[in-house]
């Protein structure tokens, strides 16, 4: 499955700390924040866990989390 995420992730750091804290967290075959789009969208590919856990998990991180419709 891939998740698709609207967030608020807006700097490189940003970026590399929850792609680097996804990756050590959930088995994910790759991991994206495009930082330039206005939805900073979070795509997740091959994602074996629920969107609910996903979106929990970067919210704990300190980042605003929703799937993108």
């Amino acid at each position: 499955m891939i998740g698709i995420f609207k967030t608020n992730i807006g700097t490189y750091r940003e970026r590399n700390l929850i792609i680097d804290a996804i990756c050590n967290n959930f088995d994910v075959a790759s991991c994206h924040v495009d930082i330039e789009d206005c939805d900073k969208v979070l795509r997740i590919v091959d994602l074996k866990v629920d969107e609910r856990s996903i979106i929990s998990f970067v919210q704990k991180q300190g980042f605003y989390c929703e799937v993108l419709e």
